[in-house]
């Protein structure tokens, strides 16, 4: 299996068997990493972690490098470093990353009008109407590879498989820049050594309660009585972990995404253990993501948020709306009311909104009464001054030289994620 590392690389050999293949899973290559590199050739081999300087952010993405000493994406930057300390610290530059993911998606959509992008860096396609134009499955992975390498100056890694599942599983064990393909007949034999770990939507909670019961390979999955599985994981994940072992997934491409949630998130400078302070952080984060609600066109139906403690453990609430909204008054309440029913007092190192089960905004119309009539009003008029002044020019009068309980002004250091 792949390690994240590059070490147990597998891939196939030029004359590979794609009998009954369909799908490409294509995933670029320590992503943020190599672009860095493409625009500064002087990191070339050098270990890298993609993140701030000051230690107290996570590491967004690293490369190869630096990965082989046990640096991970979204591990704190000091444990970055101790874990290596010759590398090389970069500050991310996220317009770049989705410049050359335009670039590259692309290239992908002049092979198939079927892409499915499942991030910046990475997406599925479904290349069975074009083989007589591009040849058979594993031909244009080869040729998607080249030409990514040509034209846009980086690495990728292709699993080609019949579903979409195996195809990302087998991307995995491919990288970095390898191509592994797998046909439909070979399917099973593929699946059977795996860990349960390696399945997609496997996560850790899930893989550690049917390692516990000794199920620690797919084949495992296979063989395990459904009841087991089902007091492992719940009767959904199970029956859906008992289809993927047997090779089963029947998801096909979609092309038409739309985005799921919008969030921000906020990691402090110091820990803070203002309750104040901190439900009026969660009230402008929740403005943020009112504003690219409404510029966006749509409405949240959901409301989540994190907070994550000094001791790195983090939670999370959510709560269905009554209506869905863009009001960023309505969706920072509702933050609000959230982070008081979290018990624990102790020191917070971050905190986010996100909205969730988004629609289109208006499709539900509105009733006799509007409760946030007045609101709607006030965030369009702040929307339409954004527009025409900038960003920084406005804001709510309690963020104003907010203080962070211990005497200081606090100036956080915000992210959007998408």
């Amino acid at each position: 299996m792949g390690h994240g590392d590059g070490r147990g690389r597998t891939v196939s050999p030029a004359n590979a068997d794609d009998a009954g293949t369909r799908i490409l899973h294509v995933d670029m290559d320590a992503f943020y990493a190599a672009v860095e590199v493409l625009d500064d050739p002087s990191l070339r081999g050098l270990p890298l972690i993609i993140g701030a300087p000051d230690g107290r952010s996570v590491v967004s993405s690293a490369s190869y490098e630096a990965r082989r000493y046990g640096v991970r994406a979204a591990m704190p930057v000091a444990q970055a470093m101790r874990l290596c300390p010759t590398a090389r610290i970069v500050m991310p530059h996220f317009h770049r990353y989705q410049e050359v993911s335009r670039q590259v998606m692309a290239i992908f959509e002049s092979f198939t009008p079927l892409v499915e992008p499942l991030s910046v860096d990475e997406a599925f396609l479904d290349v069975h109407g074009v083989r007589r134009l591009w040849g058979s499955p594993s031909q244009i992975a080869a040729l998607i590879r080249e030409r990514v390498s040509a034209e846009v100056g980086i690495t990728c890694s292709v699993g080609v498989a019949a579903t979409k599942h195996v195809a990302k599983m087998a991307s995995t064990v491919a990288k970095p820049d390898g191509m592994l393909v797998v046909a439909a007949a070979d399917t099973l034999a593929f699946l059977s050594p795996r860990p349960v770990r390696a399945m997609w939507g496997v996560g850790p909670k899930a893989a550690e309660a049917l390692e516990a019961r000794g199920i620690r390979t797919i084949q495992d999955i296979r063989d395990a009585p459904h009841e087991m599985l089902d007091r492992a994981v719940g009767a959904a994940l199970s029956a859906r972990l008992e289809q993927l072992a047997r090779g089963q997934d029947a998801r096909a491409i979609e092309t038409d995404r739309v985005e799921k949630s919008v969030g921000h998130e906020e990691t402090f400078e110091h820990d803070i253990v203002d309750r104040v302070f901190l439900r009026g952080e969660l009230l402008r984060l929740a403005d943020r993501v009112a504003a690219r609600l409404r510029r966006a066109g749509w409405e949240a139906g959901t409301v989540s948020i994190k907070v994550r403690f000094d001791d790195f453990r983090t939670l999370t609430r959510s709560q269905t709306l009554a209506e869905p909204t863009a009001v960023g008054q309505r969706i920072g309440e509702s933050a609000n009311a959230l982070f008081e029913q979290i018990e624990r007092r102790d020191p917070v190192r971050l905190v986010g909104v996100r909205a969730e089960k988004l629609r289109p905004a208006g499709g539900g119309g509105l009733g006799l009464w509007d409760d946030d009539e007045d609101w709607r009003r006030v965030e369009g008029a702040v929307d339409d001054a954004v527009a025409r002044f900038g960003s920084a020019t406005i804001t709510r009068a309690r963020h104003l030289g907010r203080d962070d309980g211990r005497g200081a002004v606090q100036h956080p250091k915000a992210h959007g994620l998408d």
